[in-house]
């Protein structure tokens, strides 16, 4: 019996994906979590055999807890669901120990090949996953970059560089003619995608490795 922990900052996405292996003899949905700190105290009180990870969460997000998932329970298969798929992004999760990455466009039959390939061992990538990990590996522009986090789009950059200036989140979304509600989904997508834990870590990012317009 393989006993699922699935972490997922999005209820209804754990129910369905309750649902769709409920009636899997082989699969237990032991435990859930809607972040990061959440999974880690649920794997300290039981034995879980593979943790279904999604990225983008609340207070500690996937990256910070793949990291810490891998290190203090080896034993235990970290497999990522996300809808994030920049190659960077990919990369920085298997080396935080992930064991495979599926995309949440991915179906019933794909996600049990998942569970139960990562479970035995091996490691699995969605097709589109490995593509795009490939076709980064022979990108000239990416082994020009050295920075070592994935690309910020030309939005995410203005957020930031305004985050630098210490312009409020209401402050940002009148200048760029935005909601308040985008500005903090481009806040909360940085601080992910750069690995930061708050505004402060931005700046410094943003500073340290010339990130900013």
């Amino acid at each position: 019996m393989i006993k699922l922990l699935i972490a997922d900052d999005h209820q209804l996405v754990i129910d369905g994906i309750k649902l769709m292996l409920s009636s899997e003899a082989d699969i237990e949905c032991a435990g859930e979590a809607n972040d990061g700190q959440s999974a880690l105290d649920l794997l300290t009180k039981g034995a879980f055999d593979l943790v279904l990870l999604d990225i983008n969460m609340p207070g500690m997000n996937g990256l910070e807890a793949c990291k810490h998932i891998s290190k203090n329970y080896p034993d235990v298969k970290i497999l990522v669901l996300s809808m994030l798929k920049e190659a960077s992004l990919i990369k920085m999760m298997l080396k935080n120990g992930a064991n495979g990455y599926l995309l949440k466009n991915a179906g019933k039959a794909e996600v049990l090949r998942a569970i139960r390939a990562v479970t035995a061992g091996q490691k699995y990538y969605s097709p589109e996953v490995a593509d795009i990990v490939m076709a980064s590996l022979g990108s000239r522009a990416e082994k020009i970059n050295k920075s070592p986090f994935p690309q910020l789009s030309r939005r995410e950059k203005q957020v930031l560089q305004l985050i630098v200036d210490e312009f409020t989140t209401g402050e940002i979304a009148e200048k760029l003619t935005i909601s308040f509600g985008t500005v903090e989904t481009h806040r909360r997508n940085l601080l992910i995608k750069l690995g930061a834990r708050n505004t402060a870590g931005l700046v410094r990012i943003g500073l340290e490795y010339g990130l900013l317009e």
